[in-house]
């Protein structure tokens, strides 16, 4: 436990939540629908804490951004999983699946908003120009002026080529563009 007992701990929500499904799946029935759904319910549910512990080491933005999606992805399969279960009653109580069920509804939406949060994020941010990268070229090409100064963005598509590959040579040949 932290040091701040009143502190927002999300891996350990995720991973109380995977130990909610956990419980859920250990009382469904021991039929073939109980152990289908078992089966998925249990890969989908136990994921999001450990991917979540991935989307923590993420090596950049769009790495993040993409951890965090795959999280919400099996979230929402999860939360499938669980309304099938109670809608066929497959749980008792159903108390316990409904908790689990709505404790799944507010994890989708905290990392629907991180997900989205993250790629304003992005789309605000410049890249790195010591760095030139393809990443570096999809934002750069739309700075770069025709003769009129009129910017690749609003021209033709074989002037975007060009100007692609005028970028992309600078960055082989170690071009200084601003």
């Amino acid at each position: 436990m932290s040091a701040n007992p009143t502190r927002y701990d999300l891996e350990d929500r995720l991973i109380r939540f995977a130990v909610s499904v956990i419980d859920v799946v250990e009382v469904l029935p021991s039929t073939k629908t109980g152990n289908h759904i078992g089966s998925q319910l249990i890969r989908s549910g136990t994921s999001p804490a450990p991917n979540y512990g991935e989307a923590q080491s993420a090596e950049s933005r769009r790495d993040f951004i993409h951890k965090i999606k795959i999280i919400l992805k099996e979230l929402r399969e999860t939360r499938i999983w669980l309304k099938i279960i109670l809608r066929k009653n497959l749980f008792e109580p159903l108390d316990a699946a409904t908790v689990t069920l709505t404790e799944c509804d507010e994890l989708i939406r905290i990392f629907a908003k991180s997900a989205k949060t993250a790629e304003s994020n992005l789309v605000r941010e410049r890249p790195d120009r010591t760095h030139p990268s393809i990443f570096d070229i999809e934002y750069s090409i739309f700075d770069i002026p025709d003769a009129g100064g009129k910017l690749v963005g609003d021209c033709d598509e074989q002037r975007k080529t060009s100007n692609i590959e005028y970028s992309i040579s600078n960055i082989e040949g170690g071009g200084n563009d601003p």
